[in-house]
């Protein structure tokens, strides 16, 4: 019985963020109840009993919207069309302002067990300029309130590049989430996305477009900070205490399969990439009647898998492995890309030790530039 990871999209959200532009939707409420029974019927359409799911990641949007009941349901309905694995990892994503004791000790009965906290700022003034609801009191009050309801493995997000009120609001901050010592932290850099709210203030002159030298000096000081502090980094945006990295994610980077369920979700199976709806209205009338919500479903070749396969991997700290390429792939990998590597390397973007390709701290800031080099 082979594994796959299951992504579960909850798209509600009390109030969109100046920065998103994943598959949200406020003032749709109302509308949660119809959603959880589309999901029950997704899953059920897409049953596979003879596959083991090791990981199920709730994600959003702001699934800590949903009851924890609704939460113990789409366990249950995976559980009854797949298999999940003993001590398979399940994260939910929640704002760090609608949770409460009850509702984490509920969640976590239900079979929870990773809180994944959009922070994103312990500074009351970022999270106000970002369009959060919550305050860094909230941030305090749910990590306190999650231990206590018995979570040994939260993951916090936080946005770097942000406009700061003082020279050294960043290195302040860093030493204050290193004193919060959950198990795992994502740093992720403020983008300025089309079609959202910070791209409409970017035009318009009411914000300023992210300085990217500012965003580079933050993400290096992240980088010496948190080891320091006992944090391990292993992904370009990711860090965790020793065997806390999040096992639903390496499974992208890994190129691993995975199914993701609900409106604007996106799977890799069986070779090909599978994408759902994005509209709500669209999702939910097609699984009222039944029908899969797939709109798109594209056959990957092996040039664009053997992309995938290392773009993917050179996020990792540890690499892409030569001899896993040519075990996959029947390909040289160093032979393949020689130009590009041996330019990479000059450049100072990468380095090889022990069979492997890997990122030098340079070209984790540039890593988008690196990742072109192996398009097809």
């Amino acid at each position: 019985m082979t594994d796959i990871s299951l992504y579960i999209h909850i798209p509600f959200c009390a109030r969109r963020c100046a920065y998103c532009s994943f598959t949200s939707f406020t003032g749709r409420n109302r509308q949660i109840p119809e959603y959880i029974e589309a999901l029950a019927r997704e899953i059920s359409l897409t049953r596979r009993p003879q596959r083991s799911v090791a990981t199920i990641y709730f994600g959003g949007g702001t699934p800590s919207l949903i009851q924890p009941e609704d939460i113990q349901r789409l366990i249950a309905e995976v559980n009854r069309h797949y298999c999940i694995t003993e001590g398979a990892e399940i994260t939910l994503e929640a704002n760090p302002g609608t949770v409460n004791p009850g509702y984490l000790r509920n969640i976590r009965l239900a079979g929870v067990n990773r809180l994944s906290l959009g922070a994103q700022s312990l500074d009351d003034r970022d999270l106000g300029s970002l369009g959060r609801t919550h305050s860094q009191s909230d941030i305090y009050m749910a990590i306190a309130d999650a231990r206590g309801a018995g979570f040994d493995n939260i993951s916090l997000d936080f946005i770097y590049g942000l406009s700061r009120s003082r020279p050294d609001g960043w290195e302040l901050m860093l030493g204050r989430i290193a004193e919060l010592s959950v198990e795992h932290l994502s740093l992720y850099g403020l983008t300025v996305e089309e079609g959202t709210p910070l791209a409409a203030a970017v035009r318009s002159g009411e914000a300023a477009v992210p300085d990217p030298d500012a965003a580079a000096a933050e993400y290096e000081q992240a980088t010496e900070m948190l080891k320091v502090a006992g944090y391990q980094q292993y992904e370009i945006s990711n860090w965790a205490r020793p065997g806390r990295e999040s096992r639903h994610n390496l499974v992208y980077w890994r190129r691993g399969e995975y199914l993701g369920l609900g409106v604007g979700a996106h799977s890799l199976l069986d070779n090909q990439r599978l994408s759902n709806t994005a509209d709500l209205d669209d999702y939910l009338a097609a699984l009222s009647h039944g029908w899969m919500p797939c709109v798109t479903e594209d056959t990957i070749n092996t040039e664009t898998a053997l992309a995938e396969a290392v773009i993917l991997g050179l996020r990792l700290n540890r690499g892409v492995s030569a001899d896993d390429i040519a075990s996959w792939y029947n390909i040289d990998l160093f032979h393949r890309f020689e130009t590009e590597i041996n330019e990479l390397i000059g450049l100072g973007l990468m380095d090889i030790s022990d069979g492997r390709l890997r990122l030098t701290s340079r070209g984790r800031l540039l890593g988008n530039e690196v990742f072109l080099r192996f398009l097809p």
